[in-house]
């Protein structure tokens, strides 16, 4: 069995508040939202694959579901890292957000938006057949990948985990 150096854990952010009459950066989780956030992290935790570095977009809806899913997993607070590129990023930010993640970080959780994230889970698994559903990353949905030596080198060993199937 190969050995795993590094670990990304992709995380779309909880349902947000279409009605909340505020900009889009700044809409919040709905009731959902939050519950599914809390459930995450819970699963998460329990799965012992919590992060050593949470790096989300600053937009409202994504860093409260990780502050959610942090305290769930009973986790500091200060474990969260904003990135703004993540808020509205094409699969280029991405690929830059992980090139620049520490390399003695071992696992790290990253918490955005689509599409987005739909656009690197594609790019992730190029090669491998994933159900083209109405969205491959609906909301609070976790994918997690495995790299065997460095940020930059993603491998295609991945599952995906959503809110519903918890």
């Amino acid at each position: 069995m190969k050995k795993v150096d590094k670990e990304l854990l992709l995380l779309r952010h909880g349902k947000s508040n279409w009605h909340s009459g505020v900009r889009d950066f700044n809409r919040p989780l709905n009731k959902r939202g939050k519950r599914n956030a809390q459930q995450m992290g819970e699963w998460i935790g329990e799965q012992k694959l919590v992060p050593d570095l949470i790096i989300s977009s600053p937009a409202k809806r994504a860093l409260t579901t990780s502050e959610i899913v942090c305290e769930a997993m009973e986790l500091s607070l200060d474990t969260i890292q904003t990135e703004e590129s993540i808020y509205e990023a094409c699969l280029a930010d991405l690929h830059q957000v992980l090139l620049h993640i520490p390399d003695d970080i071992q696992r790290c959780l990253l918490v955005g938006h689509n599409p987005g994230f739909e656009y690197l889970l594609s790019d992730l698994t190029a090669e491998i057949s994933i159900p083209d559903n109405e969205k491959r990353m609906p909301t609070t949905t976790l994918a997690y990948f495995e790299l065997d030596s460095n940020w930059s080198s993603l491998q295609r060993r991945f599952r995906i985990q959503c809110p519903k199937d918890l």
